[in-house]
């Protein structure tokens, strides 16, 4: 089982038949074979351990036991994330750093925006002290952005995500539709589209802005905001807590969809709270005309009959409903930092009086493990210490045995051997088990689906993916196709239905983690029809990106829609400056025989330029193979295309390169003549591998010019154990 895979996902593991590898050209995943699959559930436990308010380092899976229910049982996985090394939020470390950590790590914060309890100019407010926390957040922390009204209900405006662009715009706009140009994205990974209104467009950030800009935002969003907020304070009691309790009901749901998530997970609420008198009612409460107690005066208040018994002692539906709400959070292992945002506003603005919402705020607070804040702008300082508390986290990893798909919670116990002296655990208190996949709500898989986007590279589907930037019309920015193989044995295992629903997602992240591209698409296969070609080869998708100069890692998901069951494959793409004259050696492709795949090619986005079919040799179309395998020994035909390469002759060397990066021989090319005009360069070429054992390799191709200079490409292949029938020409 893969470190880091996803907590409560249903993991199929797939035995290859070592018989069946293939070793056919150009087409190895499509004739792989498979002899089973086993449903394994993984549960990943976050665990903190805190003494005297700081984190405690140092722990090994050896200090730690772990009991579900009451039955310990063995620990078999264990990761540690420590957020102690200061990392500059939007460098390329940060990235870096940030790709390295499985997700079940990561802390999540949900920034939950309350427009129906809060004042319309506190909301205003409250958004600057909302970004200077997500500011000083780690690299590493992943946040959503949601809002709540008694007219909508909570609405993920974009979910959990390391873009710090992104989440400025989400915040900024309050997911006020009319305020932005909204994506595409299925996935609320992305708001904007980032070609067009990041880098085109001034930015959305309330920092980025100048004084006209803010305060003309400011104007459209306190216009749309006053709709939202809540008419109940001028509604008769009843119906004031029929709305809380449509809100306990929303707030449940809530959290059990954050139970779904993995990792530490925190909903900043920023509320200026609901009237905790419609639960408590108001017998602890001094009227305006009721003295205060002095002395050792006692006041009892008696119950009384009739309908003002609720009013004066609270309402007995209205606990339950908060206390149900208030036990998913707990059960999700979700915090609510609760942001009383009334003092945000200055001493001009308070409107209207309402009604006091600190005891709510601090009760929702209390009862899940949080922290209630009031009155700070500095949000970042105000939680300094909770951010700290929460640095480091241990994930402890087991496999449940017997493990029914229900969606039943399960009660989950961490302790410490040897613990240090007052050392507190702080962990989840269970899990659920996970539900077929066609009975998960929607919502849940959206922010499963982009959980697993962001994850580590898993899954029981068998896939691969080629990327390679081309000079795109426009100089400032590259075409970047990308060629996606998937093998239809491990697409359609398990029952499926006779229409196939294949998810694909396609997230270009550029160094400082934000999403300059994305392409979604569900293509629909009829199985009556396609069903034989797809077991004898599989599904080859075409798609194209439109990216800028930069170091980029593609993060490409394939899922099928029916089962759930799902491919992340983590490609890194560097993009030249080609208007600049940079010279690039692409890596070198692969070309097979036509027919052998079920051919898609991406819908074009509306408004989009087409590019025209990249590979190209003399003219002619060739199919590149995403991931070719080889014969020991096998010449095979290769295109070389490269742009700004010096005229004249080159001289080709090839080395062979293990997965792990190590070299291992030396390979033969053979170049033939140059084809391409202008800055572009193609060459046919032959390429031999050494006597190589079965496995995966990396293609090293260096062109040395007349003048000493020279361009360096890294291409995938893999080596089979049989012989692979000739390639067709091209």
């Amino acid at each position: 089982m893969k470190r880091g895979s996803q907590l409560q996902r249903i993991h199929r593991i797939i035995a290859l038949a070592v018989a069946g590898l293939g070793l056919v050209s150009g087409a190895g995943l499509a004739q792989q074979t498979f002899a089973g699959a086993t449903d394994v559930v993984v549960v990943e436990v976050p665990v903190q351990v805190v003494k005297d308010g700081e984190p405690v380092r140092g722990l090994t899976a050896k200090d730690f036991e772990l009991y579900d229910g009451r039955k310990k049982v063995p620990v078999t996985g264990f990761e540690v994330l420590d957020l102690a090394t200061p990392v500059a939020a939007g460098s390329p470390a940060a990235a870096a750093v940030a790709q390295q950590v499985p997700v079940s790590a990561r802390r999540h914060f949900l920034m939950l925006f309350d427009l129906s309890n809060s004042e319309p100019k506190s909301i205003v407010k409250a958004r600057a002290a909302a970004l200077g926390l997500v500011d000083g957040l780690h690299p590493t922390d992943l946040i959503a952005v949601a809002t709540y009204s008694s007219l909508q209900g909570p609405q993920l405006v974009i979910g959990f995500t390391p873009d710090r662009k992104q989440i400025a715009t989400a915040i900024d706009t309050l997911g006020v539709p009319k305020l932005v140009d909204r994506s595409p994205d299925p996935l609320k990974l992305v708001l904007t589209d980032a070609q067009h209104d990041i880098s085109n467009k001034p930015s959305t950030g309330l920092q980025g802005r100048n004084t006209d800009g803010k305060a003309a935002m400011d104007e459209a969003v306190l216009d749309n905001l006053q709709g939202l907020a809540t008419q109940s304070n001028r509604a008769d009691r009843t119906i004031q807590q029929q709305v809380l309790r449509r809100m306990t009901k929303s707030f449940t749901d809530l959290a059990r969809l954050m139970g779904e998530v993995e990792g530490r997970k925190y909903v900043v609420f920023l509320s200026e709270g609901y009237d905790s008198s419609l639960v408590s009612g108001t017998a602890n409460t001094l009227g305006a005309d009721e003295p205060p107690v002095t002395g050792d005066e006692t006041r009892i208040i008696a119950p009384t009959s009739g309908t003002g018994s609720d009013e004066r002692f609270g309402d007995t539906g209205s606990q339950n409903a908060v206390e149900k709400m208030l036990e998913a959070f707990r059960r999700a292992d979700c915090a609510i930092q609760a942001v009383d945002i009334g003092g945000l506003r200055a001493g001009n603005d308070q409107g209207a009086q309402r009604p006091s919402g600190r005891e709510a705020l601090f009760n929702m607070a209390k009862s899940t493990g949080g922290e209630l804040f009031e009155n700070f702008n500095n949000l970042q300082t105000a939680m300094g210490q909770m951010l700290r508390r929460t640095g480091v986290t241990y994930v402890l990893s087991y496999q449940p045995d017997s493990l029914k798909p229900d969606g039943t919670f399960h009660p989950l116990k961490v302790e410490l051997k040897n613990a240090p002296r007052g050392a507190r655990v702080v962990s989840r208190p269970g899990y659920y088990a996970p539900l077929p996949y066609k009975q998960q709500q929607p919502l849940a898989r959206v922010l499963e689906t982009a959980s697993t986007v962001l994850g580590e590279e898993s899954g029981a589907v068998v896939t691969a993916v080629l990327a390679a930037p081309f000079a795109a019309a426009s100089g400032d920015r590259a075409w970047v196709p990308v060629v996606i193989e998937v093998n239809g044995v491990s697409l359609l295992a398990g029952k499926q239905d006779p229409k196939l629903p294949v998810e694909i997602y396609i997230y270009a992240l550029d160094e400082n983690g934000s999403v300059q591209d994305f392409v979604t698409q569900t293509v629909g296969l009829d199985l009556t029809k396609a069903e034989s070609q797809l077991r004898q080869s599989g599904l080859k998708f075409f798609a194209q990106l439109e990216l800028p100069k930069g170091h980029y890692t593609l993060r490409t998901l394939v899922r099928n829609g029916s089962t759930g069951a799902s491919s992340l494959r983590v490609t890194d793409v560097v993009v030249p400056a080609f208007g600049k004259g940079e010279p690039a050696l692409l890596p070198a492709f692969f070309p097979e025989a036509p027919g052998r795949w079920v051919m898609v090619r991406e819908t074009p986005k509306a408004g989009q330029t087409p590019m025209p079919y990249p590979f190209m040799l003399k003219e002619a179309p060739y199919i590149p193979s995403s991931k070719p395998v080889l014969a020991p020994g096998q010449e095979t035909q290769i295109v070389l295309q490269g742009y700004n390469l010096a005229a004249g002759e080159v001289k080709a060397e090839a080395k062979v390169l293990a997965a792990d990066g190590k070299e291992v021989g030396n390979g033969i090319v053979k170049l033939g003549g140059r084809d391409g005009a202008g800055s572009l360069m193609r060459m046919p070429a032959s390429f031999s591998p050494p006597a190589l054992p079965p496995g995966d390799y990396q293609l090293r191709v260096t062109l040395v010019d007349s003048a000493g200079k020279s361009q360096t490409s890294m291409a995938h292949f893999a080596v089979g154990s049989g012989v692979a029938p000739p390639r067709g020409s091209h």
